[in-house]
């Protein structure tokens, strides 16, 4: 079973028909029989939830708890017909039923205070499912979006990509997409909305560091194919690989960079993990049981305290040169366990910045029988070999070094203006023998 950490990524779409006022109770039945389906059957789908990420599916049905459906009071059912009623005798404009009913059921998740939490109505969904599965046209950049402050910031643009192409540039935020402000919005809904059409242009609006006016880019939408292992050996023998995310796929690309540097007479190694906002859990479990001595690497822990989901790595390691892992803010979620468990069984040191610190998973449910519709809910925190929770606190890195301004400023730093990946190098040369 894959188990997903959630993703700071780009992209999903939303279309959105406007319709007449309708004061009937059309609206109240579909809330209530949709409300209804979603306490009596779940159906749980688990996955990652990231670019060109492979989604694997398991379908359970189960009962739950009677206390469940207690917030369905005759007084409430009441309230929402009446609040129903105005809107349909009132309100100034026009109205979508089915907007009504998704926004019930996204401000029912809203409420909860977790940004993870979200509600996927059909589109939302199948593009969800899309993503996962690899198939989507978006424009090739990772985007993140502060839990506090609700701004959608690029986090980095893929070489050869769209968005690196158009010149959008990491630390960029991201005002608008088309003519809607985007500020504060579900990031999943951000990202949907900069997904479309192969070759359609969607329009960003960006509030960049030292442009007073607001920048203007017109990026085209195309299949974007990210190779999530690059490598290359660095002078004097320091293999350098860089992991962009954790997919299906990542693996086995990550053993075959990892088996090239040795044939080409690595001596040392740096792994990039920075911006890598995390994948699939069996894809970390698998890389780190390559790497890693025989040990506990992770388990997860439910509302009730109950330990599960325990991984493992047998006593085969192919890792025999000194390590160092960069890391920095936007390093999250799986790539926090990939990291963590290098620094906790001493294999290898980190180098860079506090990483984001996501320490719980989330799980996917449908919500009606049709599957159609579902719900991504805060399931369960991890903790990784020493037993700890990074959840808001990150991993703290053993050498701590700001990226340059020059180097910051850049979409793809210049190896040599590295300044962190430099220092990564001469901490592994260090320990040559």
């Amino acid at each position: 079973m894959d188990n997903e950490f959630d993703k700071t990524e780009e992209p999903l779409a939303e279309p959105s028909t406007e319709m007449p006022p309708a004061a009937d109770s059309r609206f109240f039945r579909g809330f209530l029989s949709g409300l209804l389906t979603a306490l009596l059957l779940v159906s749980v789908v688990v996955g990652g939830a990231a670019l060109g990420r492979h989604m694997a599916k398991q379908q359970i049905q189960e009962q739950l708890p009677a206390q469940a459906d207690s917030i369905l009071t005759e007084e409430f059912i009441a309230e929402i017909n009446a609040v129903y009623q105005r809107i349909g005798q009132y309100f100034l404009y026009g109205f979508d039923d089915k907007k009504l009913q998704d926004g019930m059921l996204s401000g029912m998740l809203n409420a909860l205070d977790d940004p993870y939490s979200v509600y996927y109505n059909e589109s939302a969904l199948e593009s969800f499912t899309n993503q996962t599965e690899g198939e989507y046209y978006g424009i090739g950049c990772v985007v993140n979006q502060n839990r506090t402050t609700g701004v959608v910031t690029i986090v980095k643009p893929y070489r050869g990509s769209p968005a690196y192409e158009a010149g959008l540039l990491p630390g960029d935020i991201v005002y608008a997409v088309g003519e809607t402000e985007v500020s504060g919005m579900d990031l999943d809904q951000v990202v949907l909305m900069i997904k479309g059409d192969e070759g359609s242009v969607v329009r960003l609006s960006i509030v960049r560091e030292g442009e007073e006016e607001m920048l203007y880019f017109d990026v085209e939408r195309r299949q974007v194919e990210i190779l999530t292992v690059e490598h290359e050996m660095l002078e004097g023998q320091i293999g350098y690989m860089a992991v962009s995310s954790f997919d299906g796929v990542t693996p086995a690309q990550f053993q075959a960079a990892f088996e090239e540097l040795k044939t080409q007479g690595m001596r040392g190694l740096v792994i990039d993990m920075r911006d890598n906002g995390g994948g699939l859990l069996t894809a970390v479990e698998e890389m780190l049981d390559y790497l890693l001595p025989e040990g506990l690497i992770f388990y997860a822990k439910d509302k009730d305290g109950n330990r599960y989901l325990e991984y493992e790595s047998d006593a085969a390691a192919a890792l025999n040169v000194p390590l160092a892992v960069l890391v920095n803010g936007n390093t999250a979620s799986a790539a926090e366990v990939f990291s963590g468990n290098i620094q906790d069984f001493g294999a290898g040191i980190l180098v860079g910045t506090t990483t984001f610190g996501k320490g719980i998973m989330q799980n996917t449910y449908t919500t009606n029988p049709q599957g159609t519709r579902a719900v991504k809910l805060t399931v369960a925190d991890y903790y990784i070999h020493s037993d700890r929770n990074i959840h808001g606190v990150g991993l703290t890195p053993d050498v701590e070094i700001e990226l340059s301004e020059e180097a910051a400023g850049q979409a793809v730093p210049d190896k040599a203006q590295d300044n962190q990946l430099q220092e990564a190098v001469r901490r592994v040369r260090e320990q040559l023998p």
